[in-house]
């Protein structure tokens, strides 16, 4: 299995995580967390870089710097039809944006973090709504999950997690999810909010975190 990521203004993937042959002799919950990452440019692709979107700086490569994934090449659309605003802001700076956060490695492999309208921003601490659902996605009775902002009076924004859980789980409540969250994460970065349900989708499958969004808005601030 090889991990591969694009938009579809970069006529689909344009970034794969190729493997190497080393990567063999690690754990198989090291290659898993290796395969996670989003990799390294296609052929086709001429660059790829995660910049800082105001100053157009290149992140450091330490795996912790956040910045915005960004396309050059000619197999990124030349922009968006009878939309010339958009096209100009998408490509500010002569890089198509993505909207995708994500951090460099120091041997050049990407890895995204979250969505740029999708990070929360709580206490003026960037949470990963991405990171989150990784662990909510660890607990066993969880089938699915997504995590978006709800507004907090006193944090500006918290983390609200939707889960549907298995058929087979019986008695699981939000503290439970909630304490699993616990052992597993910084605590300013674990769901105050729990909320079960079905998750809306697309047609294709894609969660639809703006109707989520939506009902953590109508529930008001905590």
């Amino acid at each position: 299995m090889t991990h591969v990521y694009g938009l579809t203004g970069t006529y689909g993937p344009a970034v794969m995580c190729a493997w190497h042959p080393e990567w063999n002799d690690l754990t198989l919950a090291e290659q898993a967390e290796t395969k996670s990452r989003q990799g390294v440019p296609y052929h086709m692709l001429e660059n790829l870089k995660v910049l800082e979107p105001d100053t157009m700086n290149v992140v450091d490569p330490n795996a912790s710097q956040l910045g915005e994934v960004m396309f050059r090449g000619n197999i990124v659309m030349k922009g968006y039809l009878k939309n010339p605003q958009a096209t100009e802001e998408a490509f500010a700076g002569g890089w198509f944006h993505s909207g995708d956060l994500g951090v460099m490695y120091p041997d050049g492999y990407i890895q995204l973090k979250d969505r740029s309208k999708d990070i929360i921003i709580s206490g003026g601490e960037n949470i990963s709504s991405i990171e989150i659902e990784d662990r909510l996605y660890q607990h066993p009775n969880i089938l699915e999950a997504a995590v978006v902002a709800r507004p907090d009076n006193k944090w500006g924004e918290t983390p609200c997690a939707f889960v549907t859980l298995k058929d087979t789980a019986d008695g699981v409540t939000s503290q439970d999810i909630i304490d699993f969250c616990r052992g597993g994460m910084a605590h300013f970065k674990i769901p105050r909010t729990i909320i079960f349900l079905e998750l809306p989708k697309t047609s294709t499958g894609k969660v639809q975190k703006y109707i989520l969004r939506e009902q953590t808005e109508a529930m008001g601030s905590l």
